[in-house]
């Protein structure tokens, strides 16, 4: 069976998530930290932006692979996708180039709430 809309997206969340981490092992090696954020609150933004990433992606992605193979409608897969990628890389911006709270950072967790929501929608509507 081939999943050509799910291995697209994954593809692109990938390669985000390979830039947050270089982002954040750049910062921990110039300011010499292996662990924590030594306080520093941009630094922090840095970490979660990496970490909340990893925290929603994979199960939208896993629901995403799912509606994919249960035959869920294309163009609504994309829209799924679309939404996640652009949320979490939203996201990530905001929590890159502002501290506190930011409409980038508001607006990606709505997107990706979406994404997660839809992708669950889809999968409880193909039980029967």
């Amino acid at each position: 069976m081939s999943t050509p809309i799910t291995a697209f997206y994954a593809g692109l969340l990938g390669v985000t998530f390979l830039y947050l981490s270089i982002l954040v092992i750049k910062q921990r090696r110039g300011r010499k930290v292996s662990l924590g954020d030594d306080g520093d609150s941009h630094f922090l933004g840095l970490i979660r932006a990496h970490g909340n990433f990893a925290e929603y992606v994979p199960l939208t992605l896993v629901l995403l692979l799912v509606a994919e193979i249960n035959q869920a409608n294309h163009l609504v897969l994309h829209a799924v996708g679309t939404l996640l990628l652009l949320g979490r890389l939203i996201h990530a911006y905001g929590l890159r180039h502002h501290v506190g709270a930011s409409w980038q950072r508001v607006w990606g967790m709505l997107m990706t709430f979406a994404a997660l929501l839809t992708t669950s929608i889809l999968n409880l509507a193909n039980l029967y």
